[in-house]
């Protein structure tokens, strides 16, 4: 079970993360806007900024996925089994909850 002072650490390292996340985030929808077909930057040039976009739209899914699970363990951090492995209801270690707080599962448990 975790105290009261671990609870506070991982709630403040959440709200970091999640500043730095909604950052990104911003970051990657500019990055994503669809690039205009009258942009006269060459076939080859045009294929790179089509393949960019496509890179940045898979990290823009995977850091919006991140910040909702950083706002379910934001959420549940004052329940009873938070930071308790879903699958072997033991302690999951405080360096994996303050790393991923939206860790449900030990590390054994998880692989």
């Amino acid at each position: 079970m975790l105290s009261k002072e671990q609870r506070h650490g991982i709630e403040t390292a959440i709200h970091t993360m999640m500043g730095e996340l909604r950052e990104k985030i911003i970051e990657y929808k500019e990055l994503t806007k669809p690039i205009p077909p009258e942009n006269a930057i060459g076939r080859v040039s045009r294929m790179d900024a089509i393949n960019n976009k496509s890179v940045n739209e898979a990290a823009l899914r995977q850091s919006e996925a991140k910040f909702q699970r950083l706002e379910l363990a934001l959420k549940k951090i004052d329940e009873p089994y938070f930071g308790i492995c879903t699958k072997c209801g033991k302690p999951i270690p405080i360096g994996r909850v303050m790393l991923m707080p939206g860790a449900t599962t030990c590390v054994p448990c998880a692989s």
